[in-house]
């Protein structure tokens, strides 16, 4: 539901200085010295004024000048009946200076008071304000009828255009500081993103290397508990160890994916299954560059998958095919089937759900299952 525009209140940025360049601030400040310094002039000028009444007079407009600050600061907390009562006690200071013959106090405070009502207030509260102030004004003032009739239009469209001003300048400094809020809440954003994709990039390589890892020394405990001979325990204990090298390098790897130094994806699979007997890699496309993140799955991916295919599939052929097109990049991993090891069931078998998940947070799809021989993973990653 929208607020009555005549029961509304000037926002506070409109009411406060937020937003006024420092010119137009001391530009603010040079015209009110010059009015106090003009009316104390026009004060200490006139022949009948005595030293009381002069003090009397100084005293008149310091207590306006406080009057005035209170009602600039009541008006910022959007409180009416104190903001009425510093007025009516402004305007009571306008009807003394009045009756003491300090005309031109009077007549400054009370268009002071229509023009800063219309300002400041709701329009239903500076509308009866602004009009007894003027019109206390064109009662007291010496010139013809149509220059103070003109004086007083002229004095209301003023203080309704500084109105209009002041809310502009309060909306304006609203959305500033909407614009910095948003500038904030997505700089949050994108490092919480950030701190996201370094703890998964950490998470895929002490998973993928401690589980690897963990195949080969949980062997090697088995092989102990049945007394094998000593060379079959510590072919286990050197692969272990060689898999804890190879987490040492893929760390580093990650590393320098954080960085943004990648090598090839053609060279990184190449090298993936180097070292694994009857593994073959495809390239098919036209190979080209890809998004950090989608390099990262796909390599992510054909690490798991080989890992499960040592893990249940041991003595399996293995064919890794990286297919580019336009609009996606597609990696199959299909084993030929084998014996499965003697942890098949070890681990926490979240690798195929990671990597489903990471899939997923691209966009793309991850499918895993038995084909005709053994297993198949297929990841498509669009780009």
């Amino acid at each position: 539901m929208t607020e009555n525009a005549w029961t509304r209140w000037p926002s506070k940025e409109a009411l406060g200085r937020a937003g006024t360049t420092r010119p137009r601030r001391l530009l603010a400040w040079a015209v009110r010295v010059l009015v106090i310094a003009l009316l104390l002039w026009g004060a200490y000028n006139q022949k009948h004024v005595g030293v009381w009444t002069a003090v009397a007079a100084l005293a008149g407009v310091v207590a306006a000048g406080f009057l005035g600050w209170a009602f600039f600061r009541t008006t910022y907390q959007h409180r009416l009946l104190p903001s009425l009562l510093l007025l009516a006690a402004l305007m009571g200071i306008a009807v003394a200076a009045e009756a003491t013959g300090f005309r031109a106090l009077a007549l400054v405070l009370w268009c002071g008071c229509g023009i800063t009502a219309l300002e400041r207030l709701p329009l239903a509260a500076a509308t009866p304000v602004t009009s007894a102030g003027l019109a206390a004004y064109s009662a007291f003032n010496n010139d013809v009828w149509l220059t103070t009739a003109a004086s007083v239009a002229g004095m209301a469209l003023a203080g309704y255009v500084l109105r209009l001003d002041a809310e502009a300048r309060g909306n304006a400094q609203r959305l500033l500081d909407q614009e910095r809020a948003a500038r904030v809440a997505e700089a949050e954003s994108a490092a919480l993103a950030e701190r996201a994709r370094i703890a998964r990039e950490i998470h895929d390589v002490l998973a993928h290397s401690l589980s690897a890892q963990l195949v080969h020394l949980e062997a090697a405990r088995l092989l102990i508990e049945r007394g094998a001979d000593r060379e079959r325990i510590l072919e286990r204990v050197v692969a272990a160890r060689g898999m804890a090298r190879d987490g040492l390098a893929e760390t580093r790897q990650a590393l320098s994916a954080l960085r943004g130094e990648l090598t090839p994806l053609e060279d990184f699979l190449g090298e993936l299954v180097s070292g694994a007997e009857g593994a073959a890699v495809t390239v098919t496309g036209e190979p080209r560059p890809l998004p950090v993140e989608a390099s990262q799955a796909v390599r992510r991916v054909a690490q798991e998958a080989l890992t499960n295919v040592r893990k249940h599939a041991q003595g399996a052929k293995v064919d890794l095919r990286l297919d580019y097109s336009d609009h996606q990049v597609t990696l199959n991993v299909r084993d030929s089937g084998g014996r499965p090891g003697d942890l098949t069931s070890s681990g926490g078998g979240y690798g195929l759900l990671g990597m489903r998940e990471r899939a997923e947070l691209l966009g793309g799809s991850l499918d895993a299952g038995p084909d005709e021989e053994g297993f198949a993973v297929t990841l498509k990653v669009p780009v």
